[in-house]
C-alpha cells in the first residue's frame, strides 16, 4: 500500500506543495508513495495549482491504519483525523514541536527556515536530483508564500538562494510571478465569513489553554474587517465546536506588511501584554507583524507561559 505523504488541516501552499515535492523525491528513490491533503484548496494555493498545470493531490482527511509522512506540520490539533491509528515514517518541518506523540521512533527533518519546500529542495541536491519544471515551480511558490516574496521575518538566506535557484529550473520571473500568486490569494469577495475564518486556521494548545489563530493575506484590511459583527458571530461558533479558550483573526496587508486582529474569548489581557498594544472593541493593531510562526504564535505562548 501506497505511504501518504501529507500536511496539516486548512492546507497551505507550503503544506500542499511540500506533499507533492517530496512525494516525488521519495519515489525517485524508489519507494511508493502518494501526496493528499487533509483540506481544501485556498485561492492561492488553487492559483499555483492552475498556472503550473499541476495535479491536485486527493483529498484524505483520515489517516488511520495507513503509513504516513508529515510535512509542514506536526502539531496534533493540526494533523489529519486519524493520527492515532496511523503509523508515522517521517516528519520534515520548519514550526516549532508541540503537543507531538508517536509510539515508534521516526525519521524527523526540521530546520528553523522560512518554508518545509527549502527542506526538501536540500534532500533533493543531497541525493544528488534536482526537481522537475512544474514541481521546482511549486516549490518556489510554497517559498514565496511562506516568506511573503523573502519579506517575512521568517526568510533566511537559505530560503532565499533556494528561491532564486527554483526559479532558474521552473523558468519563471521571480518577482514578477510572485506579486501575481501573492495578489491571487487575496481575491477573497467570493468566500463566506466561515470559509475566511477556515482558509489557513491552526490550533495551538499552550498548557491546556487551547488558541486558533486565523491568518489572511489582503491589500485591504479595512474592507474585511467592515464586517466585524459578522466575522466575531462565526468566531464564537468556531471557538464552541472546536472547544477553544480564544481565537485571533489576523488579516495581513502584503503591500504595508502590517496585520489587524480581531481577538474573542479569555484572557485577553494575555494578548494586550503579548503584542503591547491595547485590544479596542475586540481590534488589536499588529504593526510590522506578518508571521504567524514567528511573530504571533511565540509571544503568546511566552506570555500564557509566564
Amino acid at each position: 500500500m501506497e505511504i501518504l505523504v501529507i500536511g496539516h488541516k486548512n492546507p497551505d501552499t507550503d503544506s500542499i506543495c511540500s506533499a507533492i515535492a517530496y512525494s516525488e523525491l521519495k519515489n525517485k528513490l524508489g519507494q511508493n508513495t502518494k501526496p493528499v491533503r487533509a483540506g481544501d484548496l485556498n485561492k492561492e494555493t488553487e492559483f499555483v495549482m492552475d498556472y503550473f498545470k499541476s495535479e491536485i493531490p486527493a483529498l484524505n482527511p483520515d489517516i488511520s491504519g495507513r503509513d504516513v509522512i508529515l510535512v509542514d506540520h506536526n502539531e496534533r490539533t493540526q494533523t489529519a483525523d486519524g493520527f492515532e491509528g496511523a503509523k508515522i515514517l517521517e516528519l520534515i518541518d520548519h514550526h516549532r514541536i508541540a503537543n507531538f506523540n508517536v509510539d515508534e521512533p521516526l525519521k524527523v527533518r526540521m530546520e528553523p527556515v522560512g518554508c518545509t519546500s527549502t527542506i526538501i529542495f536540500d534532500m533533493y541536491k543531497e541525493n544528488g536530483l534536482l526537481p522537475d519544471k512544474i514541481t521546482a515551480g511549486l516549490m518556489l511558490s510554497a517559498i514565496i508564500s511562506d516568506t511573503l516574496l523573502f519579506k517575512s521575518p521568517t526568510c533566511t538566506e537559505k530560503d532565499t538562494i533556494a528561491g532564486r535557484e527554483l526559479s532558474k529550473i521552473a523558468e519563471i520571473d521571480l518577482a514578477v510571478y510572485g506579486v501575481e500568486m501573492l495578489k491571487a490569494g487575496t481575491a477573497l469577495d467570493d468566500k463566506t465569513i466561515n470559509e475566511l475564518l477556515n482558509m489557513d486556521m491552526k490550533i495551538f494548545d499552550v498548557n491546556d489553554f487551547k488558541i486558533g489563530i486565523a491568518q489572511i493575506n489582503a491589500v485591504d484590511e479595512k474592507a474585511i474587517l467592515a464586517k466585524k459583527e459578522e466575522i466575531l458571530l462565526e468566531i464564537s461558533n468556531i471557538m464552541k465546536s472546536d472547544n477553544l479558550n480564544m481565537f485571533m483573526f489576523v488579516v495581513t496587508n502584503i503591500l504595508t506588511n502590517n496585520s489587524m486582529g480581531l481577538v474573542a474569548g479569555e484572557k485577553q489581557e494575555i494578548v494586550e501584554k503579548a503584542f503591547n498594544s491595547k485590544i479596542i472593541n475586540s481590534e488589536l493593531t499588529l504593526e510590522g507583524i506578518v508571521s504567524r510562526k514567528k511573530q504571533i504564535v511565540p509571544p503568546l505562548t511566552k506570555a500564557l507561559s509566564n
